[in-house]
């Protein structure tokens, strides 16, 4: 079936769904002369055993080392005389494939993802330099505060098994076995509730076809999710001897999928959007208290959070922290039309800006699908937008204030946090 947008946005998006369970989607963009999909299975680090966080990133990388009738050289000097561009990933609660390339050679380079997925060779004797990799990508953290502190600020606020790490631990990574990798793809890489998605340049009837005779075959049932998400109110601080203090905050927010989402976002973007937000210009600009300093809506299924950063100087941090929490208390006091203004151009222009990326649609679509069940149109997008007030973001703020706070700091010093005065 078609799923067709208001006119003004010529944007149209294709659903179909295979007996096994795999829902096809494709969303044609004729205007570019490349393709891309993208593969999203429920294999995410939240079905990983508890004593092996780690493995669904190392599964995964072995998984690409040969797969079908490609060696592990083979698949690497295949996308490369396609000139195909690969990416994979590991999130909560799936894994993801996916690869772009010129539409005239889509399909020969769908088989080589599909065989990574269906028929993956697992070479026993590459396990040992998977985990090297593993190790040091771990290890490498420990040189980028402020990414390790976000690892700590999810794994703190979503608990186990949803704030698990992609990287893993080092215990884990370690204990993990050649037999562990085959038993969790065997156990986890299931059609029913995976989704590939297409954007670009491509032709829709021809495109299920050739996912029919790819995928078809291929069967089994996803395993029970874990129970619903929760956000737990928590702090701690991560010694570390140095000059700076790295500050990481959350605090509850509404989901993707619920119906106050873009008023949700759009308070985010007030606080965080671009160099005129509030957060910038009055942390950084007007008080000079941080290096770096960001807000982020953050959706894992049914919770909903808004996730703070800032670097600071240590002598300044307990300041930083004070003012940042001012400043997100500040949207009570009201917003302004010229902020209003200045979010709805940023959303026009990254919309626009997206119908030149086959790549970045695809994930959207995927991601849409996942969460929603279904592909809100780039017009019903810029509507929800355009009918922003700063009337209804004060009001969503009023009605759901920050409140269910955590917080991590790195540095030299813990901070003076407080969430009953931060309710």
């Amino acid at each position: 079936m078609i799923l067709q947008g208001p006119r003004r946005v010529q944007q149209s998006v294709f659903h179909h769904k295979l007996p096994n369970g795999l829902t096809l989607l494709g969303e044609r963009m004729p205007w570019l002369e490349s393709a891309a999909f993208t593969l999203m299975f429920p294999s995410g680090t939240c079905r990983e055993p508890s004593h092996l966080p780690g493995l669904a990133g190392m599964t995964l990388e072995l998984a690409q080392r040969g797969a079908g009738p490609f060696s592990s050289r083979d698949v690497v000097e295949r996308l490369d005389y396609l000139g195909a561009e690969r990416s994979s990933s590991v999130s909560t609660f799936h894994t993801n494939v996916s690869m772009a390339c010129m539409a005239r050679v889509l399909y020969p380079t769908l088989e080589v993802a599909v065989a990574i997925l269906r028929e993956p060779h697992f070479p026993e004797d590459e396990l040992e330099e998977v985990r090297q990799s593993a190790l040091l990508e771990l290890a490498s953290i420990e040189d980028d505060p402020a990414q390790k502190c976000f690892k700590e600020l999810k794994h703190l606020r979503y608990g186990e098994p949803f704030g698990r790490s992609a990287l893993g631990t080092q215990e884990g990574i370690e204990a993990i076995t050649h037999r562990d990798c085959l038993e969790f793809h065997d156990r986890n890489t299931r059609p029913e509730g995976a989704v590939l998605s297409i954007a670009g340049n491509f032709d829709w009837d021809e495109w299920v076809k050739q996912a029919e005779k790819l995928l078809a075959s291929w069967s089994g049932h996803a395993c029970a999710e874990p129970g619903p998400v929760e956000s737990i109110s928590a702090k701690t601080h991560i010694q570390h001897d140095s000059q700076q203090t790295h500050i990481a905050l959350a605090y509850n927010s509404v989901p993707y999928s619920h119906p106050d989402y873009y008023r949700s976002r759009g308070v985010v973007g007030i606080l965080s959007d671009g160099m005129s937000s509030r957060l910038f210009t009055e942390v950084r600009e007007k008080r000079g208290l941080v290096y770096a300093i960001s807000a982020s809506s953050h959706s894992l299924k049914n919770c909903g959070s808004v996730l703070c950063y800032a670097g600071t100087t240590s002598a300044r941090a307990q300041e930083t922290l004070d003012v940042t929490l001012q400043t997100i208390r500040s949207i009570s006091d009201g917003i302004a039309p010229d902020e209003l203004s200045r979010l709805k151009s940023r959303v026009r222009t990254s919309l626009v800006m997206e119908q030149e990326s086959s790549n970045a649609r695809s994930s959207q679509i995927a991601y849409d699908w996942i969460h929603l069940g279904r592909i809100p149109s780039r017009a019903e997008v810029l509507a929800e937008i355009e009918q922003l007030t700063c009337e209804s973001l004060l009001d969503h703020f009023q009605q759901t204030p920050p409140s269910n706070w955590t917080l991590v700091t790195i540095g030299p010093s813990p901070l003076e946090f407080n969430e009953a005065s931060n309710a």
